[in-house]
């Protein structure tokens, strides 16, 4: 039998190798850092599958080795199916590392806030936060993305095991101490209509050149580019701030105003675009000059379409701080 299985895998990799090769090993080393730390293991033909989903009875294994590996006790994942979606593994694996309080005060900030964000809100900001999803790259790789409501697979689930693996011991903390400042203010109601669109797509993946919510001409797969996702909140949605808006790319939109009418990262309100990029602030906006945009939450922190999908970013620290160079008002 084991002799049939193998020489029909040869058989599918010959009829079609770079898919095969890719969906099953496009994260090997990650598969081996899984498996070494005990956290997901190759299965009983010795092979580790990274094209099958994950299933429920995996994901229990996974969070006993991981709560061994921390020496704390296994949480409670509720009932599971026999697949697991990439916003329950997410879910699953914030908890154990201890950040289900962080995960639930982020949601209900959002939430006492009227954004009326998913119930995967949370987890899925405090997840990408500690760095555990990846974005495939143009334009073999976007094939390969998931919705976070899609089955996870083995492959996706060994890329986060592996970052968690390889912790330094700082990242959990770090997480804690950055979304500690998740304070958002009360909204307008025109910026309450672009956020809440904004907020319903966390955790979509990042596609290169995408604006839609699903597949459509010349995107492979529904997700955002970050102008993309501009896009999609203010000018597919049919917001009429949208109207203002005429370029696609983020340079475009970032030089659609006058220089007196940029704004600086002091004086940014929720709903704002917000521009990152080599350029500065008295520059002309250039394609490469401002390779980045986002959408404000509120002075401190950003939504935006990037290296991990949507997800929340802040602006106090790291790239998004260092490389801001103006933001732009439309509500």
């Amino acid at each position: 039998m084991r002799r049939l299985f193998a020489l029909t895998l040869a058989l599918a990799a010959v009829a079609s190798p770079a898919r095969a090769a890719t969906l099953a090993t496009w994260d090997r080393p990650d598969q081996h850092v899984a498996a070494q730390a005990g956290l997901l293991h190759v299965l009983d033909d010795g092979d580790f599958h990274g094209d099958r989903p994950l299933t429920g009875g995996q994901l229990r294994q996974a969070r006993d080795a991981l709560a061994a590996r921390l020496a704390v006790p296994p949480v409670n994942l509720g009932g599971l199916g026999p697949r697991v979606s990439v916003a329950a593994f997410d879910r699953a694996l914030v908890r154990q590392l201890g950040l289900a309080d962080v995960a639930a005060a982020v949601q209900d900030q959002a939430r006492r806030r009227g954004l009326h964000p998913p119930a995967r809100f949370g987890t899925e900001v405090v997840a990408r936060q500690l760095g555990l999803r990846f974005n495939h790259p143009w334009p073999q790789g976007e094939r390969l993305e998931l919705d976070p409501w899609d089955a996870i697979t083995r492959a996706e689930a060994a890329y986060s095991l592996a970052r968690v693996a390889q912790f330094g011991g700082w990242e959990v903390q770090a997480a804690r101490d950055t979304l500690a400042r998740f304070v958002l203010p009360r909204y307008t109601a025109a910026q309450l209509h672009a956020l809440r669109i904004a907020v319903s797509r966390i955790g979509m993946p990042y596609i290169w050149g995408g604006e839609t919510d699903g597949a459509s001409a010349g995107q492979v797969h529904g997700g955002y580019d970050c102008s993309g996702f501009a896009w999609r909140v203010f000018k597919l949605s049919g917001l009429p701030a949208g109207r203002r808006i005429r370029g696609r790319t983020a340079a475009q939109q970032a030089g659609e105003i006058r220089r007196s009418q940029r704004i600086r990262p002091s004086a940014v309100r929720p709903g704002d675009l917000l521009f990152f990029g080599p350029g500065r602030f008295w520059q002309k906006s250039t394609e490469r000059r401002v390779v980045h945009e986002a959408i404000a939450m509120s002075g401190d922190f950003a939504i935006q379409s990037s290296g991990q999908g949507v997800y929340v970013s802040p602006l106090f620290e790291g790239w998004l701080h260092d490389e801001f160079t103006w933001a732009r008002r439309i509500l």
